[in-house]
């Protein structure tokens, strides 16, 4: 379950197989730019990835749970971050067309830091890590896939370490404008300051000033 904005609790929505072929369509679509589905693939697909909808405050997944399945961003945005002295500090956005999950804890096996939210009502495909080692294991061009198109996830964290080398807020802002100019304006203000890590204030004054 997760919270809204009121500390209400929002009960999760149940995982269901991809019901209309819209969702075979829009997934097969997106694995196609990629690589070439075969029948055979197109198959294993349809009958591991699920489809879910999480709403807006809903939590993803729990840090004090092992992450076990990785998500595709149909429609909508989530958010992964840790709890700091009680306080959330943002890491970083995701977006369409983008994977998530908890890298050390679904790789590892193990449980982590990071906790994952929604933004927004967000649609999603979901994919069990046993299940994508059984596509990984039984079709190579998989592998490629991953490397295109999942690797987002590690190009978030790579862009957030990049950001810990600015001094200023100033340019910690800037830099964060450029990596998210395409859904900056669907962020909360508070969760973009936890990114940059300055104040709401300070925040307000940098976008003043521009």
């Amino acid at each position: 379950m997760g919270t809204n904005t009121n500390g209400q609790l929002i009960k999760s929505t149940k995982y269901i197989n991809l019901p209309v072929i819209e969702h075979h369509e829009i997934l097969y679509h997106h694995f196609e730019k990629y690589i070439k589905l075969n029948a055979s693939l197109k198959h294993e697909l349809t009958s591991r990835i699920t489809f879910k909808t999480f709403h807006k405050g809903e939590l993803v997944h729990d840090a004090d749970m092992i992450c076990t399945k990785s998500y595709f961003i149909q429609k909508g945005l989530l958010r992964t971050y840790f709890l700091k002295d009680g306080k959330e500090v943002t890491e970083y956005f995701c977006s369409e067309g983008e994977w998530i999950n908890s890298p050390h804890s679904l790789m590892q096996r193990t449980k982590d830091i990071y906790y994952i939210d929604a933004l927004e009502n967000t649609d999603v495909f979901c994919l069990h890590i046993n299940d994508l080692g059984f596509l990984f294991d039984n079709f190579p061009e998989m592998e490629r896939y991953a490397r295109l198109s999942m690797g987002s996830i590690f190009g978030h964290l790579m862009e957030r370490i990049t950001s810990l080398r600015f001094t200023s807020a100033k340019e910690k802002y800037d830099h964060f404008c450029q990596v998210y100019h395409d859904i900056y304006h669907r962020l909360p203000l508070g969760m973009v300051a936890s990114y940059l890590g300055i104040t709401q204030e300070t925040l307000s004054r940098i976008r003043a000033e521009k």
